[in-house]
């Protein structure tokens, strides 16, 4: 098949357009066009009158070999890539080594499910509930009909951070074999839209979600895999630099040579474990800031002017940077068109705030977290300092919200003022179970509040509105990424110990569900192929 890419179409076009675009790229007659499919579909909307559809499609002709010597110098014709999935390894039926997977976010779900896949039957464990269960507990906690649950909550439980989050599938990782392709296409296999798999910047929303993850729990059992819920890892045994086994909560011991560690950016108790049993752990930098809410409307308006609320369009979303005169960078993290400000934390004393949208993406608010970039710098002395520095942010938090985890909040014109706020204008706070007014100041180190008071502005620059009086900052954001990182060597085990494999966001390996689920992958067949070869049977 062939590819061509920047078919540009109007909005609005007719449905025989993108044909009639291949045909006259091609300079084929419409008998040599045996087919096409969508590949992509993204939009060009820098001329507000006038946005356009852009689209990657492949196509089937009578005359690919023709039409590739004729346009050999134009760039956006080309051989489709091959982007099948190829298992690199297949268990051997008398195999009785079963590998471990601690965490069932994203990437242990799809490190779980390409072991299951392989005939390699893993062991998955999770700390938290089932995700219908964990579902319950969270929304409880937010609507205050049940109380905060350490275990169970927006970080702990099947579906990882990912499950409460917008849902967002894209990523900005390399990915030459095409391993993203592989975790789109097992969500639509799970049940998720096909259109995933082409629309530009795709995303399924947690209720959606939820039903994904169960799909894909049931897919890796009738593989022969296990997963068990509220089964926390208190202890890995190591002997000689290699991996023994691993101690659960209830003191049962399993021994495996083989674990997965895809515990998730908030696993601090189990960081704390590995660091004391000598597995090498390093800090790294992450952000931290808060969650900036303004109307929906206002975002759309901008992106798009007179065609906003077009179907194709959706809810607008956005990408700022601002680097500031004191040396550091604030930049949108996570942004949620159409979204909610959730609370995410998962120790109890500590406020985290965090993005979610449904699949329709229609709440009336958009909301993203506004972060500052820190370094290892901010919280010298040790690999863990970093876990320490969030807690104390969070604890702040926390008092300021009024110790009930309602999150503390301002408006921006206040925030701007440095003057506290006391009622709220035009922009309601979606944040539940709810929002205490007050004064930010102090609720970030004192560089990080001076860079977003300047970033602020900048971005009004961008966004007409952005600096609105009455848009609202709900703190704090302090969850962007992993503040450590567990270093790996090339075939991804442990830098110092053999056998334990680190991975995903939690590791300092991935953020979001795409690459997180990628590394779940190229994991999985790390472990596949040292099985294999333990076993002699490469």
């Amino acid at each position: 098949m062939l590819r061509i890419t920047e078919i540009k179409l109007p909005l609005d076009h007719p449905v025989n357009a993108i044909a009639d675009s291949i045909l006259k790229k091609l300079q084929i007659p419409p008998q040599e066009l045996l087919g096409y499919s969508i590949f992509k579909r993204s939009y060009d909307a820098r001329k507000k009158p006038e946005i356009l559809l852009v689209y990657i499609v492949d196509v089937e002709t009578t005359q690919e070999t023709q039409i590739l010597a004729r346009l050999k110098k134009d760039p956006h014709v080309m051989v489709t890539p091959d982007m099948s999935y190829r298992y690199v390894a297949k268990a051997p039926q008398n195999l009785t080594i079963r590998p471990i997977v601690i965490g069932t976010g994203p990437c242990g779900m799809f490190a779980g499910l390409m072991l299951a896949q392989m005939g390699f039957r893993p062991i998955l464990l999770e700390r938290g509930k089932a995700v219908r269960d964990r579902t319950v507990d969270t929304f409880g906690f937010w609507k205050k009909k049940t109380e905060f649950n350490p275990e169970s909550n927006a970080q702990f439980g099947e579906g990882g951070a990912g499950t409460f989050s917008d849902g967002k599938l894209y990523s900005q990782v390399k990915d030459p074999q095409h391993y993203g392709r592989k975790v789109l296409t097992e969500l639509v296999n799970a049940g998720a839209s096909p259109e995933i798999l082409y629309i530009n910047k795709p995303h399924i929303g947690t209720f959606k979600l939820v039903g994904i993850v169960q799909n894909i729990r049931a897919k890796i059992e009738s593989l022969g895999g296990e997963i068990r819920f509220q089964t926390r890892v208190t202890d890995i045994h190591i002997e000689n630099g290699k991996v023994q086994g691993i101690t659960l909560a209830n003191g049962e011991y399993l021994a495996s040579n083989y674990i997965v560690l895809a515990v998730g950016h908030s696993a601090r108790d189990t960081f704390e474990m590995l660091f004391s049993r000598g597995v090498y752990i390093e800090a790294k930098p992450f952000s931290i800031g808060f969650r900036v809410e303004h109307p929906q409307t206002i975002i759309d308006r901008c992106r798009f002017g007179d065609r906003a609320g077009h179907k194709l369009l959706g809810a607008a979303d956005y990408k700022l940077v601002h680097h500031c005169q004191n040396g550091r960078s604030v930049y949108s993290f996570c942004m949620c068109p159409g979204g909610l400000v959730v609370a995410a934390a998962s120790e109890p004393g500590r406020l985290v705030t965090n993005g979610m949208s449904q699949y329709s993406r229609n709440e009336r608010n958009a909301n993203s977290g506004i972060v500052v970039g820190i370094t290892p710098e901010d919280y010298p002395g040790h690999p863990l300092a970093g876990i320490e520095f969030q807690r104390r942010l969070e604890e702040r938090a926390f008092e300021l919200g009024g110790g009930t985890y309602n999150a503390p909040g301002q408006l921006v014109g206040d925030f701007l003022a440095n003057r506290p706020s006391t009622v709220l204008g035009a922009v309601h706070p979606s944040y539940t179970p709810g929002v205490h007014l007050t004064d930010l100041s102090g609720s970030l180190p004192d560089y990080a509040i001076a860079a977003i008071r300047e970033a602020l502005p900048a971005f009004d620059k961008q966004i007409k509105g952005f600096a609105m009086n009455d848009a609202v900052l709900t703190g704090v954001e302090t969850r962007t990424s992993s503040p450590i990182r567990i270093k790996r060597k090339e075939d991804y085990q442990s830098l110092n110990t053999e056998g334990l494999y680190p991975a995903g966001e939690g590791a300092g390996y991935a953020g979001g569900i795409l690459s997180a689920g990628i590394d779940g992958i190229k994991v999985a067949e790390a472990v596949a192929l040292s099985i294999l070869r333990g076993n002699h049977q490469v």
